[in-house]
């Protein structure tokens, strides 16, 4: 149990979070609200509602009386014996929600089993609609935890699961797999799907996400090159790349997060973790070098920075060798692309809904598209960012894309709610804890505190003279405290960072 004073007044809640298990005694605690210390969720300590993601389930409050100077908590053994994060997490006291009632004929149609529509789905009920909810996916699974896929490879699919069926099936969400949307009738409001089957909706949510890039040179068709985006695809490099020669391609975080395969210990393997940055651009800053970089450098993984692919080669259909731009030849049983993602909108060719140029679906505070009765969230969108002062962005986080599902579903059901988010991102890499919270797109300035070299250090970065993101790399939990303060709406002046 945790014991917060705000003031004058005594609150008991739930001590760790529901998402991963962090100690909330060490969040930060700004007025009514809690924040989560490791991936910023945020709690309301007089009721345990969720006022931020990533966490989907409340924390449970209890009874708090005052007597003779000492304070009483009352509580039911049950709850307090509950591990933080449970099978089936709805014991963790999430909201009432509503039930499906068939006397309403109208359909909600989330196009995706991500995040984003899991959370617009159970966001519907809470809000009381009771109508059809339907989830369709090209999945095969239930929503699952994706940072872990890089995490903890030898995970089955069911160990990653945010929701099971019966929760689901509970809440009258229909949840639809292997429904893969191949095009939209906005005039008849109907998706038809690669089956052969189509559904009509009163309002429809995009919420398809995105897939990893696809390399364009020779050999690129070879076998044992892979994305990792599903629980099959984890499972599939680890049992291909362990004792082998890997190649990553690319220096994104999903490459260096493969920390089951680019870091067994050197006696168990005969193993060459690479990893390329593509393209000649490829100066990065100070702290990644000092940081994640050298982390992995140390446990034996070799970078090849300034360069890009230019063929794979291979033997009896299989890729053998990884050939760069300068010549050099690497041994590769085992190839996987973390080279950047496109919006999975391709089915939306020849609709009216307003793309970028890279796909993603154009849509307002609102999570409204151009079209009346069509929302997107999540990977497959580009937004207005507040820290950007409304510049668009597309932004690839678990966190945003629940604050989205949740503003969406609100504005589905007329509530005319503007998305306020501050977006938050998290891994770890070899025991550190990396976080990084805020928008620093056209930044032109960092202010570093800390040590590079003792590898525990924050950074500032500065855009138009304030802080616009800020990144930790072991110094928890001065990114969520710095994410609180972006929410509020208060500025963080170059000067006040140094």
């Amino acid at each position: 149990v945790l014991l917060v004073r705000n003031r004058r007044e005594f609150r008991a809640l739930g001590s760790k979070c529901p998402h991963y298990g962090a100690p909330l005694s060490k969040g930060v605690l700004r007025g009514e609200r809690l924040r989560c210390p490791w991936h910023g969720a945020c709690f309301n300590i007089r009721t345990g509602d969720i006022e931020e993601y990533p966490a989907l389930d409340c924390i449970p409050c209890f009874k708090v009386t005052v007597e003779d100077g000492k304070v009483f908590i009352t509580a039911k053994k049950k709850v307090l014996t509950l591990p933080a994060v449970t099978e089936h997490r709805q014991c963790l006291g999430l909201r009432d929600t509503s039930r499906r009632c068939l006397l309403n004929k109208n359909t909600m149609l989330l196009l995706g089993g991500g995040v984003a529509a899991l959370v617009c789905a159970e966001t519907l009920r809470q809000e009381g609609f009771t109508g059809r909810i339907i989830m369709a996916t090209k999945e095969k699974h239930v929503p699952y935890d994706k940072s872990k896929l890089s995490k903890e490879m030898n995970l089955k699919a069911e160990d990653i699961y945010l929701r099971k069926a019966e929760f689901l099936e509970a809440r009258g969400i229909e949840f639809w797999t292997e429904k893969e949307a191949v095009s939209v009738d906005l005039q008849k409001q109907k998706v038809h799907f690669m089956d052969g089957s189509s559904q009509k909706y009163h309002q429809l949510l995009i919420a398809t996400g995105s897939h990893s890039g696809f390399l364009k040179i020779p050999g690129a068709d070879l076998q044992n090159i892979c994305t990792l985006q599903t629980p099959e695809e984890s499972s599939k490099i680890l049992e291909l790349a362990t004792g082998k020669n890997l190649v990553v391609v690319g220096a994104s975080f999903i490459g260096t997060r493969l920390e089951r395969v680019l870091c067994v210990p050197a006696a168990a393997r005969d193993t060459n973790g690479i990893s390329l940055q593509p393209g000649a651009a490829a100066e990065l800053p100070a702290w990644l070098l000092a940081g994640p970089f050298q982390m992995l450098q140390n446990k034996g993984v070799k970078f090849h920075m300034k360069t890009e692919l230019c063929e794979l080669k291979g033997k009896d259909g299989k890729v053998t060798e990884a050939v760069l731009a300068n010549g050099e030849k690497l041994p590769a049983d085992v190839v996987v692309l973390g080279i950047g993602s496109t919006p999975n909108s391709a089915f939306l060719k020849g609709t009216s809904i307003a793309r970028d140029d890279k796909g993603a679906i154009l849509v307002n505070l609102h999570m409204q598209t151009n079209i009346p009765k069509v929302f997107a969230a999540g990977d497959v969108v580009t937004f207005p960012v507040a820290l950007l002062d409304g510049d668009r962005s597309s932004i690839h986080h678990q966190q945003v894309a629940e604050a989205h599902g949740r503003c969406a579903a609100l504005n589905m059901l007329g509530r005319g709610e503007e998305l306020h988010t501050v977006p938050y991102f998290w891994t770890t890499l070899l025991g550190k804890s990396i976080r990084y919270a805020g928008c620093g797109k056209g930044y032109t300035d960092t202010v570093v505190k800390g040590s590079l070299e003792q590898q525990k250090f924050l950074i500032f970065y500065i855009r138009d003279g304030h802080v616009t993101a800020a990144a930790s790399l072991n110094c928890d939990p001065m990114v969520s405290l710095i994410a609180e303060v972006l929410y509020l709406g208060k500025q963080i002046s170059k000067e006040e960072a140094e």
